[in-house]
């Protein structure tokens, strides 16, 4: 069992019956948004716009920005609080997850062992409940994504924005990649296993372009919306074991149609003999110092064929 998983003598019953399923212990439903931190909000701003993303909305108290295509929802986090003792480039301070019931899912991994977040929400603002993730990220619990969303509430449209803006390419959330230390890949392999019922994929199943690290899948009520997170270790000869939720993975169904149309909007991609744009996968320059994103081929799911 993971050393993360510290509370166990905490252990009481989930608050509903419907988080049994051992597949699937907090209802998990996809990815809602995931959050940067960064003093520079113009700068990571051009990035996600080379990328496709459009801002359409602003919080309501905070220097806080949503950007998104499709399905794709970013926050960009400028505020003063939360940003003074982050370093000088952008860095991935939150996923967002989406559940059945907040609250239950919530209760279900501190009863299995992790660490809550405590919230300070100011006025008209939600109270989003939420758990430490690697490096000091958090992992947000959020039930409000149908009819009624948790932007309804804390985030005013930019006039005159196309608040759905289409995806570039057909792109989709895949997953992210999470840097890790030596030797610290089966403490978080249990560790998403135990809260969220994750699962480790073959060796011999890849995707995109960077073989390096440990693949785990994530469950989703709706089979559309499961999500990968790649665990990479350092190199041996690396002595920096930091740990942080390094880039974000994005689905496009022609990775090759994809790159060309990023290009347009001014993106540059690596090309090395190591990595370089190829029919399964392409990865972008490090923009800010620390802004990459990784393109997969992966044709999302419909409806007809989830079911």
């Amino acid at each position: 069992m993971s050393d993360f998983l510290t509370h166990q003598h905490l252990a009481r019953e989930p608050l509903q019956a419907s988080f049994s399923d051992a597949s699937n212990p907090v209802a998990l439903d996809g990815v809602e948004f995931i959050e940067y931190t960064t003093p520079r909000p113009q700068a990571l701003g051009q990035v996600l716009e080379m990328m496709g993303f459009r801002p359409i909305a602003r919080h309501r108290s905070r220097e806080v920005l949503l950007y998104r295509q499709g399905e794709l929802n970013i926050v960009v986090n400028a505020h003063e609080s939360d940003t003074s003792e982050t370093p000088q480039r952008p860095a991935i301070a939150a996923i967002a997850v989406r559940v059945r019931d907040a609250r239950a899912a919530y209760s279900c991994v501190l009863e299995r062992g992790a660490w809550a977040v405590a919230t300070h929400p100011e006025v008209m603002e939600l109270n989003i409940p939420a758990i430490h993730g690697c490096g000091g990220s958090r992992i947000y619990f959020i039930d409000r994504y149908k009819e009624f969303s948790i932007y309804d509430v804390d985030f005013v449209p930019i006039p005159g924005v196309d608040q759905h803006p289409p995806a570039v390419a057909g792109m989709h959330f895949f997953g992210i990649v999470q840097y890790i230390g030596s030797d610290r890949s089966n403490d978080w392999i249990s560790f998403y296993q135990a809260l969220f019922g994750a699962q480790a994929i073959p060796d011999e199943q890849r995707f995109g372009i960077m073989p390096r690290g440990t693949l785990i899948q994530f469950p989703a009520l709706d089979p559309r919306r499961p999500f990968m997170m790649q665990l990479i270790e350092p190199e041996v000869t690396v002595l920096d074991g930091l740990e942080q939720l390094q880039r974000i993975g994005l689905g496009v169904p022609d990775v090759l149609s994809a790159v060309q149309a990023l290009r347009e909007k001014g993106l540059d991609f690596v090309e090395t003999v190591a990595a370089h744009t190829e029919s399964r996968g392409a990865i972008t320059k490090t923009y800010e110092g620390s802004v990459v994103f990784e393109l997969v081929q992966s044709k999302p799911r419909a409806a007809d064929d989830a079911a």
